[in-house]
């Protein structure tokens, strides 16, 4: 039977979080996405592969960081793993990471993906595709964070074949396009040049004023309301032109989001 999960920490099972430390099952909430020691699951996951020789550097740079919250040890795990798979020339072990029953083992393979310097933008996203359709919402959001910042760095093209993937059939995909470059974004670095010329995001835009997801449309949204805190004059006539474009429900539901703070003023 499928778990809903429980809404505090303390009232998790105690065999349940066993049994997420030891990678056996997903977390279904947020809250046991929250509650997994993701140190124990990393010394776990890496006695079970055996790769336990990896776990004192790893430990070393989780000690190392400065605020210990649950995406900057994701990160520094994800990223510690590719070091040491580096230095190992381990070639098998990002395969494990990627079809791990675990979605927060999952989520450390995508940042062996996106802090990858040997991979171009292309092939980082390529890499990064299957995250992005992952059925487990915390996968979604850490795969973005993970190559959000080669995004940025390389933004037309980055705009260029994200747009490519607006026509997806997958929701998720369709969502990432989105979300990845939103200007603001939410629990990572703005990407100043969307924020001051967002119309560079508009071949993207364009292609989901109308999406029939409201995953989407929320993304969608939330990219222009993000916007519109530096450069309202621009979200209001794409939006006036979205309206006047294409007057249905679903771009009703997205210009509504978009100007919320616009009309907040």
């Amino acid at each position: 039977m499928k778990r809903k999960g429980e809404r505090s920490t303390k009232d998790i099972p105690r065999d349940i979080l066993e049994q997420l430390n030891r990678g056996e099952m997903e977390t279904v909430n947020l809250v046991e996405w929250l509650a997994v020691d993701q140190k124990l699951l990393l010394e776990n996951l890496l006695a079970q592969n055996g790769r336990s020789a990896y776990l004192n550097p790893l430990r070393i740079k989780i000690d190392q960081l400065k605020k210990q919250t649950v995406n900057t040890v994701n990160e520094a795990i994800g990223i510690g793993l590719f070091e040491q798979m580096m230095q190992n020339n381990d070639n098998e072990f990002l395969a494990v990471l990627s079809g791990h029953r675990a979605d927060l083992v999952r989520c450390w393979a995508t940042y062996t993906i996106g802090k990858n310097k040997n991979l171009n933008l292309s092939e980082t996203l390529k890499q990064i595709r299957p995250f992005a359709a992952d059925k487990h919402f915390g996968v979604r959001e850490i795969c973005w964070l993970a190559v959000r910042a080669k995004i940025a760095k390389n933004l037309d093209e980055s705009i260029n074949l994200l747009s490519g993937w607006t026509s997806d059939q997958d929701e998720n995909i369709r969502r990432f396009t989105t979300e990845a470059t939103r200007p603001r974004g939410v629990w990572c670095e703005h990407i100043e040049m969307l924020k001051q010329h967002p119309e560079l995001g508009l071949p993207i835009l364009d292609r989901l004023k109308s999406d029939k997801a409201k995953y989407v449309r929320d993304s969608v949204g939330n990219w222009l309301n993000d916007a519109s805190k530096t450069q309202p004059a621009f979200v209001q006539q794409l939006c006036k032109r979205w309206e006047e474009e294409n007057d249905t429900k679903e771009t009703k539901y997205i210009i509504k989001k978009a100007l919320r703070t616009i009309n907040k003023q």
